[in-house]
């Protein structure tokens, strides 16, 4: 009788272990350590590209959503109210949705999305026919981050 009682109670306390929910640690690296030296900040990106399409760059954000947790899709804080659109180049990456509200330090390839309201008329997402020059990309929106590896700063 003791001894079941016994299993009984282990059982119940090994379920009640696996629910809790545990943080994510300062410190750890998804991907490839990302390379701190020469980092900026999230929202001076745009601004520092100037004319240039794409860049390989260190930065530093806030997660604000984690959109896809298999292939570590996330959306990072630009400031202003803009937005980086993030995603790893490594599609074996899992990035848990606890990360969310977490500053992160990430390496890899910014890149600007093309708006062909600027004439650029063979850009990405030019339309044709009466729209050609009618349909804009989200201004909020317009820096896209192909990310090697991140760390969880604070």
């Amino acid at each position: 009788m003791k001894l079941s009682l016994f299993l009984l109670g282990l059982c119940l306390s090994t379920a009640a272990v696996a629910q809790q929910h545990i943080p994510i640690p300062h410190g750890m690296v998804y991907g490839e350590k990302p390379n701190t030296t020469a980092m900026m900040d999230a929202s001076k990106v745009e601004s520092f590209m100037g004319k240039k399409t794409r860049i390989t760059t260190t930065i530093s954000g806030k997660v604000l959503k984690v959109v896809h947790e298999k292939g570590g899709w996330f959306d990072l804080d630009a400031g202003a109210g803009k937005v980086i659109a993030a995603h790893f180049k490594n599609y074996n990456i899992t990035l848990p949705a606890a990360i969310a509200g977490r500053i992160v330090i990430i390496e890899g390839v910014a890149a600007k999305q093309f708006i062909a309201d600027d004439l650029q008329h063979l850009a990405g997402d030019t339309v044709n026919g009466k729209k050609q020059h009618k349909v804009k990309v989200d201004p909020k929106r317009r820096v896209n981050f192909e990310v090697k590896g991140l760390i969880v700063d604070k």
